[in-house]
C-alpha cells in the first residue's frame, strides 16, 4: 500500500509540503544507495541499547517488499483452509458431524481450529518476542520459522485422503502460527526500517541543530511510515497477482475441475508452489538485511522472563498514556472482529464454491487486484488531502461494518447474506478495495501512538493484544454456530464486537497522545530512565 502523509490535526504542515518532501527523499537517495549517513541515534534506540547507527538502501527495502510476497498468506490463509475444509467435507458423515472431540459441524471446527491456533500463538510470541527484542536473534529466528512454514507448505503434498483430516487440522494450525509468527517478526524491522531511512536521518540532525522544528519532524516520520507501510501491500498485491496468473496455468495442467480427487490433489500443489515462491522471494530479505542490535538485556532477566517482565511493563506504563490505551482496546476489539468475520464468511465461500480450487483461485485474484487497487486509492485520497490516519482508520472500520452487516441479514434470510455465488464475488471486491488497508492504517496508528525509543516495548504489547484477541471471536463464533446450526449466526456477535471498538477509535485523540508521549519520557529521564 501506498500511503499518504498521515498529518494528524494540529501538525504544521506549511513549513515543508508533501511535493517539496518528496524532493528532499529523491535527492537523498541520489546521494548513493549505499552511502552511510551518520544518524541522531537509530530505530533500535531502545533504553540500554548497543545498536550502531546504520541507514537504510533502497535495496534493502525493496527486499523488505519482496519477502511479503512470499509471506502473503496465499499458501497458509487461503489455499490451506480450502483443502482443510475440502477435506473435513468429504469425511463428514450424513449430518455433516465429525468428532471434534464431540460431534460438530465444519464450520464449528474451523473456527475452533483458529482458536487454538491464535491461543498457541499468544503463549509462543510471549516467549519469542523477547529473541527479537534483544540481541541480534531476529533475523535467525525468522529465518527458521520460514523453513517451517515452508516445510508446512510442502507436508500437504502427502495429505489428500479424506481420512487424513485429522493431520489436515494439525498442517492447518501449524500453517498459521508460521505464518503469523514470520509475519510478526518481518514487521518487527519496520519501525526501524523507516527511522533509519537516510531522509529521516537528516531531518532528525537538522532537529538537534534547530534548522527544523518538531512538528515538520513529526510530519515527515509520518509521511514515510505510511509510505514504506502502504508500499508494502502494494508491492505484495502486485506479486500476489502475478503467483496467480502462473497458479491459473497451474490448475488446468493438474486438471482441477475434473474428478474430486484431482480437485484435492492440485489444492495440495497450490500449497507446495507457494512455499516455492516464499523461498525464492525470501533470499534478497535474508541477505540485504543490514544487521541491527535490538536492546540490552537488563540486569537479572533471560530471554525466557524478559517477555513477561516487557509486557507487564508496558501494561504499567500505558496507563500513564490515556490516549494509547483507548487505541489499544480499539484495536482488541476491532482485530477481533475482522479477523473472525474474514474467517466466518470464509467458511461459507468454500461451502458456495463446492471447494473448487480453480472457481477459488479466480475469486482471489478479484480479490487482490482489487486490494492492490484499494490500496492506491486509500494512497492517493490521503496524500491529495492529507488526511489523518485515524480518520482514514474509521472510514475503513466504516466499511467493516457494512461487511458484517450484510452477513447479519443471511441469519434469517435465505436469499442474501453470503448465501449465492455472486455475493462471494462481490464480497472479494469489496474487501479487497476497502477493508483490507485496515492492515496498514491500524499498524501505523499505533507507531503515531507511542513514545519514540519505545516502539518495541509497546508493538510487543499490541502484538500480545492482538493475538489474544484473535482466539476470543472464533471461540465463541464456534460455540454460536454448533448450538445454533447457523453459518451467519456469528455475524449478531461481531456486529456488536465492531460496533463497540469503532466507537472506542471515534474517542482517540492523537495530538493529545502526542504530549502524553512527550510527558512520558521527560518522567523517565527525571526518575533516571525508569530503568530497573
Amino acid at each position: 500500500m501506498s500511503k499518504s502523509v498521515a498529518v494528524e490535526s494540529g501538525l504544521s504542515v506549511s513549513e515543508e509540503p508533501l511535493n517539496a518532501i518528496q524532493l528532499r527523499e529523491d535527492e537523498t537517495v541520489a546521494m548513493g544507495k549505499d552511502q552511510v549517513v551518520e544518524t541522531v541515534g537509530s530505530t533500535e534506540d531502545i533504553e540500554g541499547t548497543d545498536a550502531q547507527a546504520v541507514t537504510t538502501t533502497r535495496w534493502e527495502v525493496w527486499a523488505y517488499y519482496l519477502y511479503y510476497v512470499g509471506n502473503s498468506g496465499l499458501g497458509p490463509f487461503n489455499f490451506g483452509p480450502a483443502l482443510m475444509q475440502n477435506l473435513l467435507s468429504q469425511a463428514a458423515d450424513a449430518n455433516g458431524l465429525l468428532p471434534f472431540p464431540s460431534p460438530k459441524t465444519i464450520n464449528a471446527i474451523v473456527l475452533e481450529a483458529n482458536g487454538i491456533s491464535f491461543a498457541i500463538q499468544c503463549v509462543l510470541f510471549l516467549i519469542l518476542g523477547s529473541f527479537a527484542d534483544y540481541g541480534r536473534w531476529r533475523r535467525g529466528i525468522l529465518i527458521g520459522l520460514s523453513i517451517l512454514a515452508w516445510a508446512d507448505g510442502f507436508a500437504w503434498l502427502g495429505v489428500t485422503d479424506p481420512s487424513q483430516w485429522k493431520i489436515g487440522i494439525g498442517l492447518y494450525i501449524v500453517g498459521l502460527i508460521t505464518y503469523q509468527a514470520t509475519l510478526t517478526f518481518w514487521t518487527a524491522a519496520f519501525p526501524s526500517l523507516v527511522r533509519d531511512l537516510p531522509i529521516l536521518q537528516a531531518s532528525r540532525r537538522d532537529l538537534a541543530t534547530g534548522a527544523t522544528t518538531p512538528e515538520a519532524n513529526a510530519t515527515l516520520d509520518s509521511y514515510h511510515r505510511n509510505r514504506l507501510s502502504n508500499m508494502s501491500f502494494y508491492v505484495c498485491s502486485c506479486g500476489e497477482l502475478l503467483v496467480l496468473a502462473i497458479v491459473v496455468g497451474i490448475m488446468f495442467a493438474c486438471h482441477a475441475n475434473g474428478t474430486l480427487a484431482q480437485n484435492t490433489r492440485a489444492n495440495a500443489i497450490l500449497l507446495a508452489f507457494a512455499s516455492s515462491i516464499w523461498i525464492l522471494v525470501a533470499i534478497p530479505w535474508f541477505i540485504l538485511e543490514k544487521p541491527r542490535l535490538g536492546q540490552r538485556m537488563p540486569k537479572h532477566k533471560n530471554y525466557f522472563t524478559v517477555g513477561f517482565w516487557n509486557i507487564g511493563r508496558a501494561t504499567k506504563s500505558i496507563w500513564k498514556l490515556p490516549q494509547t490505551a483507548l487505541y489499544l482496546v480499539a484495536y482488541f476489539i476491532l482485530s477481533d472482529a475482522l479477523n473472525t468475520a474474514v474467517t466466518v464468511i470464509g467458511t461459507l465461500q468454500y461451502e458456495i464454491a463446492s471447494y473448487s480450487t480453480l472457481l477459488l483461485t479466480y475469486l482471489l485474484i478479484v480479490g487482490i487486484f482489487t486490494q492492490a487497487l484499494g490500496i492506491y486509492a486509500f494512497w492517493s485520497l490521503q496524500k491529495y488531502y492529507r488526511i489523518p490516519t485515524k480518520s482514514m482508520l474509521l472510514l475503513v472500520v466504516l466499511f467493516l461494518l457494512l461487511l458484517i452487516a450484510w452477513g447479519c441479514i443471511g441469519i434469517s434470510s435465505p436469499t442474501f447474506g453470503f448465501k449465492h455465488l455472486w455475493e462471494i464475488w462481490v464480497y472479494q471486491a469489496f474487501y479487497g478495495l476497502l477493508v483490507c488497508p485496515w492492515y496498514a492504517y491500524s499498524q501505523t496508528m499505533i507507531s503515531e501512538l507511542v513514545p519514540h525509543g519505545k516502539e518495541f516495548l509497546f508493538f510487543a504489547l499490541f502484538s500480545i493484544v492482538g493475538k489474544t484477541s484473535s482466539f476470543v471471536g472464533p471461540f465463541v463464533s464456534s460455540a454460536l454456530v454448533d448450538r445454533s446450526g447457523n453459518g451467519n449466526m456469528p455475524f449478531a456477535f461481531l456486529m456488536g464486537l465492531a460496533g463497540v471498538g469503532a466507537g472506542v477509535l471515534w474517542f482517540v485523540d492523537v495530538e493529545r497522545s502526542r504530549g502524553e508521549c512527550e510527558k512520558f519520557l521527560r518522567e523517565e529521564v527525571d526518575g533516571d530512565g525508569g530503568r530497573e
